[in-house]
């Protein structure tokens, strides 16, 4: 369920970058601390608990994806939370759909966050991608 945990990955750098403002709105602060807490919850569940990637999520330092410095930090959080199964937690994706909602309604309402996928092979999901394929 990799499409779920890309968009987790996109709710906290969209929170993290709009919860960082003075003027983000209430609902934003506490829809992306939800989401950060949720996230926070379903790494500690994975073995072994990877501390820095936990940190990363709690200092708000997740960027986002056209920002080359937090290119790293995100793959490392995007494996971190499929070794974790963060995709299956349906709270946690709730809960980035809602920051994303807040943060993003452009994208929200034209359908970018939303997708259904089943059976695919080389499917790509998010913006600023790179991707190689080798199928056998």
């Amino acid at each position: 369920m990799i499409e779920a945990v890309e968009l987790v990955v996109a709710a906290l750098a969209a929170g993290a970058a709009a919860g960082a403002g003075e003027t983000a709105s209430t609902a934003v602060k506490d829809a992306y601390a939800g989401v950060k807490s949720l996230a926070v919850r379903v790494l500690r569940r994975a073995e072994p608990v990877p501390a820095e990637v936990v940190e990363m999520v709690e200092a708000d330092a997740i960027t986002s994806a056209g920002d080359v410095s937090g290119t790293a930090g995100r793959r490392v959080l995007t494996a971190a939370l499929t070794a974790a199964d963060a995709g299956a937690d349906e709270e946690l994706v709730a809960a980035a759909l809602k920051v994303l909602e807040l943060t993003e309604p452009d994208g929200t309402h034209a359908g970018k966050y939303r997708l259904l996928l089943h059976g695919n092979k080389g499917v790509q999901v998010g913006d600023h991608n790179t991707q190689t394929n080798t199928f056998h």
